[in-house]
């Protein structure tokens, strides 16, 4: 398979969240790993530079920073392969030592890029709204769920969850949450169709706006980063939710991960 061309970028889940939300206006730490090496220095200063707390990022001396190849199609669709390096050994034990940031956080925001010992210690320490985005698509322990509020999978990550076909029709996506069997809120994305935010068994949809895809890499990270900035100023769940579709449509019309991810200003325009 031949490329037209290739550009490297700091990326990774948890980092381009928290790079989302702190360029829209949060307060962000982060805790994670990365390795003693160039390219953990590189993300480091990338997340440092959009005012992110690393006071909590180690930094490890036998273990590589992780790395994701990432190929983009003609329409802007995306196929990665990760090798998790530092990630993998993101551990409990780092949670409790950004205890200090977890415990007193209006919102912890966790994803699936390390295990599940860290995930699950970030939820229970967690003192405010436990945000969980179960990317990539994994089985969620009844541990887990019973810590966390607000699940933000895709459609193809609820999918995956529950075992069956995805769908965007809104009923469908009410039906495949119910088999879940989590009783807190859940927003599914659904790329250029917006999301559905589901509670109580009943489904809200969402419009995105329209645009023209460059790269849909990093626009889930926009969409949940957004989101959580937008509930820590007090939006309601459906509100946040739309500006949250509208930091994922800017960023789909970017090259890039962390590069895509947009300012206020270009959230507000691309929903005015």
């Amino acid at each position: 398979m031949l490329g037209r061309r290739h550009f490297r970028n700091p990326g990774g889940k948890g980092a381009n969240q928290a790079v989302a939300a702190a360029r829209l206006g949060g307060d962000v730490a982060m805790v994670g790993c990365v390795g003693a090496d160039e390219p953990g220095d590189q993300l480091l200063d990338a997340l440092a530079a959009d005012g992110v707390d690393t006071g909590h990022v180690r930094q490890l001396d036998d273990t590589a920073t992780g790395l994701a190849v990432i190929t983009v199609d003609a329409d802007g669709e995306n196929a990665i392969v990760v090798s998790s390096g530092a990630n993998a050994a993101v551990s409990a034990d780092d949670v409790d030592r950004a205890a200090e940031v977890v415990d007193d956080a209006a919102i912890c925001l966790m994803q699936l890029e390390i295990g599940d010992a860290p995930v699950e210690a970030a939820a229970r320490r967690c003192g405010g709204t436990g945000v969980l985005n179960p990317a990539p698509a994994r089985g969620l322990s009844d541990e887990l769920l019973r810590h966390v509020d607000v699940l933000v999978p895709n459609q193809h990550e609820l999918a995956a969850l529950v075992g069956e076909p995805a769908t965007d029709d809104v009923d469908g996506v009410v039906r495949l949450v119910e088999r879940l069997g989590f009783d807190g809120v859940v927003i599914v994305t659904l790329g250029a169709a917006g999301a559905v935010v589901v509670r109580d068994g009943t489904g809200e949809r969402v419009a995105a706006p329209r645009i023209d895809a460059v790269d849909t890499t990093a626009a889930g990270d926009a969409f949940c980063g957004a989101f959580v900035e937008a509930l820590t100023r007090g939006a309601e769940v459906v509100e946040a939710t739309r500006w949250a579709c509208g930091a994922g449509a800017v960023a789909a019309t970017r090259s890039g991960a962390q590069a895509s991810l947009p300012t206020r200003d270009a959230v507000a325009q691309v929903l005015s």
